[in-house]
């Protein structure tokens, strides 16, 4: 028998979603309604326009949620006949059956190339004023106020324009936390036969550490000494520690409805938010369905940027969420920094997989190991309950097998406890094929449970253990089912909690940042800047891998790894208006679902449609149909301002992968003269044939200075 050296725990990340079914009959279920007015119409206060909103109601006590800001409508409970009544009412659009979510770093900010300056003096010396001024509003699971990472120590008073509360008992809030407030309702339950009135709120108090983690992360005070199990000793602090937070309860210990998390975007709007970090996701369903598409429209409609998770579904293709092209999709990726936890065997060989927990016991303490696997029950491997019954496996270390069964719910923490209770000495939890070399990170209890061990690679070919260094490569991934547009943002995680629900407040902090040194620049100003200066080589100029360990094409890396300090000065960005979204909407949908996104009478037949390759997007995406003359190129049209010094001269730089199409761009050289001076240029696309796969690229655009690249995906139908 092989036996081999214990080492301990692995941690998992918080985030996955799942939408609920809708109930029939006359039970009540939750639904958000979209009406509009007649033209013209305009309200007086928000509570006459709330009293409309009742009108449409069958009597009192049905209304959960009525929009002012970001959507036209209101959250409701209704029984389907009651819903079929209320569709013959003049002013109503549509109704959308409410859906649940389940909710989806101290040395990150230095990975950025922040506080390079301060390098060597630590975090208490830092005099940065990354995002002065600026206001995140974070929609997650609450917070706790009292946390350190909320200090308000040296933090100046918020702005003028923060119209929001403090929903605590007492003066918890801060010149920090500025703002909390609870949007968790009964619709959490979705259907009820009660017609009560709204249930009392809860409190905005964090019941899981999930959104305490993403305010943190985006903006959090100096925290001198923060580790984890006695790892990632350091000071901890936010990517941008000078913002004011405002954080938004719309999630509960598991679930998020999604007429919540409106009311949430809505109310973050109307505090005067001016970043929205949401470390949320759904399926994907038509931006018309979509209460959080529809939401975050009216608040890049009124400046605000928003950051959104793409999910943790990878690496399956296709699996991207929020996909909006208003919205910056944030994916995860790696950082340079593991903790390492070896498998040493018998037989000399050892194996490197990653834990948080490093126990304390002698180097010369082995353990016998025991494969799950072994007793043939079914699915036995991956140490079910009942997996381990009539097996010895006291004092030994038992090898699982990731993965969560026909049932869906051996879960990582699940194999551990029946490790323990079987009397396991520890267990190493070792990966399939597909997740690679994705490590996920999940706390298994307290000391008593603490002797679990590393989880590590796949097996290879000789079915030995393949370790790789850690790398939460799970995320979501491009192209979209229904656009390709929307790029993702792959960013670091930390050492307790991966995936992109902590890469999104990431990615808020930068956007905070940028916003505190270009406060005229709109949303779709700061994700161009953020887009066209991500980085496509790892820290050492090397290739990004994928969690197989091989390069990652464009669909897993998105724009690339985010690099803050080239974004706040990007040279050049593009710029999206508003109303090119409904011109790009009216190309993809009617008149009428293009009038629930945008609130307002749309119609598309006096709208000029941009086709979806045409909107001023930072990177490009053209699919050649069968029926396409090949002898005659796609044409894309972009426009670039200038905000950099003047003068300057940016010249066309093309990199392609593939023969079978040829990319140019005209003109060749832009030349600027004077500040926010617009150059417009064409990308030519000849395909050579018809590929039948899909091809990748770039367009850089390169002055003496600066390189600004846009990734151009082409593939054929």
């Amino acid at each position: 028998m092989e036996i081999f050296k214990l080492s301990a725990l692995c941690l998992f990340p918080f985030l996955l979603l799942s939408a609920i079914a809708v109930v029939a009959g006359d039970e009540l279920t939750t639904y958000i309604v979209h009406v509009q007015t007649q033209e013209n119409h305009v309200f007086a206060n928000t509570d006459d326009r709330k009293d409309w909103y009742n009108s449409f109601l069958p009597e009192d006590g049905r209304l959960v949620h009525a929009y002012h800001h970001v959507a036209s409508g209101f959250a409701a409970r209704l029984t389907r006949r009651e819903l079929d009544e209320m569709s013959a009412m003049p002013g109503f659009v549509s109704a959308i059956p409410d859906q649940m979510y389940e909710l989806q770093t101290t040395h990150t900010p230095l990975f950025l190339g922040l506080n390079n300056a301060e390098q060597g003096q630590g975090w208490r010396s830092l005099s940065s004023d990354r995002g002065a001024g600026v206001i995140i509003g974070v929609l997650d699971t609450g917070v706790f106020p009292n946390h350190p990472s909320f200090s308000g120590d040296g933090m100046p008073p918020p702005p003028a324009k923060w119209k929001g509360r403090c929903d605590f008992n007492g003066s918890v809030c801060n010149n920090k936390l500025i703002g909390a407030r609870s949007f968790v309702s009964s619709s959490m339950s979705n259907a009820t036969n009660s017609s009560s009135s709204n249930d009392a709120r809860v409190p905005p108090v964090d019941d899981v550490g999930h959104g305490t983690h993403t305010a943190s992360t985006a903006a959090g005070a100096v925290v001198p000494g923060a580790q984890v199990l006695g790892q990632g000793t350091g000071d901890a602090t936010g990517i941008a520690p000078r913002a004011h937070v405002a954080v938004y309860k719309v999630c509960g210990e598991e679930d998020c409805a999604g007429a919540d998390i409106l009311a949430g975007i809505d109310a973050a709007v109307a505090d005067g938010c001016d970043v929205i970090s949401m470390s949320l996701a759904g399926t994907s369903v038509p931006l018309y369905q979509d209460s959080m598409a529809i939401g975050t429209f009216g608040a890049i409609e009124k400046g605000v940027f928003v950051s959104m998770a793409a999910g943790n579904a990878g690496p399956t293709v296709s699996s991207v969420a929020n996909e909006a092209p208003w919205i910056l999709t944030v994916a995860a990726s790696t950082m340079d920094r593991a903790i390492r936890s070896t498998v040493r065997l018998g037989n000399g060989l050892f194996f490197h997989g990653e834990s948080v927990y490093q126990p304390d016991t002698s180097r010369s303490t082995y353990y016998p190991l025991v494969y799950a696997g072994a007793s043939g029950k079914p699915f036995a491997e991956l140490c079910g309950n009942g997996s381990l019954d009539g097996m010895d496996v006291r004092g030994k270390i038992v090898l699982c097998v990731l993965g969560s069964g026909p049932d869906r719910n051996i879960t990582r923490v699940l194999k551990g406890a029946v490790v323990r209770s079987a009397g396991g000495a520890g267990m190493i939890l070792m990966n399939t094929v597909r997740p690679g070399a994705t490590r996920h990170a999940r706390s298994h209890g307290g000391a008593r449970a603490r002797r679990v061990a590393t989880q590590v690679g796949p097996p290879s070919r000789s079915r030995l253990l393949v370790v790789r260094s850690a790398e939460p490569s799970a995320c979501s991934r491009h192209p979209s089912g229904r656009r390709s547009s929307s790029a993702a943002e792959p960013h670091g995680r930390s050492v307790t909690s991966s995936g992109t629900s902590m890469s999104t407040p990431h990615l808020s902090g930068v956007a905070a940042f940028i916003k505190s040194v270009h406060p005229d620049w709109s949303p779709a100003a700061i994700k161009s800047a953020i887009m066209t200066t991500a980085d496509v080589t790892d820290r050492a100029g090397n290739p990004i891998l994928d969690e197989q360990r091989v390069p990652a094409d464009l669909f897993a890396t998105g724009a690339g790894h985010v690099n803050p300090e080239r974004a706040a000065d990007p040279g050049l960005i593009y710029d999206i208006d508003p109303s090119d979204y409904v011109a790009y909407l009216c190309g993809m949908y009617s008149s009428q679902n293009v009038s629930v996104i945008a609130r307002r009478r749309v119609d598309c037949s006096t709208v000029t449609a941009i086709p979806e390759s045409m909107l001023n997007y930072p990177s490009i995406s053209v699919t050649f149909q069968p029926t396409w003359n090949w002898s005659t190129p796609i044409i894309v049209e972009r426009t670039v301002k200038n905000v950099g010094e003047v003068p300057s001269a940016y010249y066309a730089a093309i990199d392609m992968l593939d023969d079978d199409v040829i990319v140019g761009a005209y003109p060749r050289e832009l030349v600027f003269t004077e500040a926010n001076q617009e150059q417009s240029f064409r990308v030519f696309v000849w395909p050579r044939q018809n590929g039948g796969k899909v091809l990748q690229g770039a367009l850089r655009w390169v002055s003496d200075t600066r390189t600004v690249r846009s990734p151009i995906a082409i593939s054929f139908a």
